[in-house]
């Protein structure tokens, strides 16, 4: 949730009732619901914070979403609590995903990417390509890097065991694990990071350097050969336990 002291936005609601008792208890009125992508999890409180606020819901053009709404793609604008979020189309991990991107709010700016990028991570191909996801991946890699990455899951541990393998010499993958495996013994959140700290520590935005090409080759090397490192990432992290 974002909001202005007054009004507030909510990213991919999946149950209403948190929401509703957040705006009872900071006094908000709900101005808009912003959705990145069609599954249940993202969208399962919508049609009830809707009615039960009236607030405007905007989500992707090309998916099923709970009706009325407004629909956007790249290139889009989205207006709300007097901000100004681009639209970017990350088709991948769904086939018509989206994500809202805002220049500058409180001193930097803010990315609500839903399950296309995570902490050290990405989202699983469950409808597009490795290719599409990787192109995704570059728009999101190419923003600032004082962008405030958040996703909408707190994957981040179990995202760093897997990033730890494909780079175990990596020093600020290292640390950066230490510091979240701190910050969850005392259940508080490693979200939001930032772009900077990703392009350092995440495999998949890293699939193009060298040391972990070697290492999608190591675990693959019939699949690295043909479908690429990235390609190889994706499927290994599905795999990996």
């Amino acid at each position: 949730m974002l909001h202005d002291g007054r009004r507030a936005m909510v990213v991919d609601p999946g149950d209403a009732q948190p929401v509703l008792d957040a705006l009872q208890i900071e006094g908000l009125q709900l101005e808009s619901i912003v959705v990145t992508h069609h599954h249940v999890d993202h969208t399962g409180g919508v049609a009830e914070l809707r009615d039960a606020t009236g607030a405007q819901v905007y989500g992707p053009a090309g998916e099923e979403m709970p009706e009325p709404l407004t629909r956007l793609s790249g290139g889009d604008v989205c207006d709300t609590l007097g901000l100004s979020f681009q639209v970017f189309d990350v088709p991948g991990h769904t086939a018509g995903h989206i994500a809202f991107y805002c220049e500058a709010w409180d001193g930097a700016p803010l990315l609500f990417c839903g399950d296309t990028l995570f902490s050290a991570g990405c989202g699983r191909l469950f409808e597009g390509t490795p290719a599409q996801m990787l192109a995704s991946l570059d728009t999101l890699s190419a923003l600032p890097d004082a962008t405030r990455v958040c996703c909408t899951h707190e994957y981040t541990l179990s995202n760093l065991k897997f990033a730890l393998a494909v780079e175990p010499d990596n020093q600020e993958l290292q640390q950066y694990n230490a510091q979240c495996v701190a910050l969850r013994a005392q259940n508080l959140p490693t979200l939001p990071s930032s772009m900077a700290l990703e392009r350092k520590i995440n495999p998949f935005l890293r699939s193009r350097i060298p040391a972990v090409m070697a290492a999608a080759q190591a675990h693959d090397a019939a699949m690295a050969l043909q479908s690429g490192a990235f390609a190889t990432l994706r499927q290994w992290k599905n795999d990996y336990r």
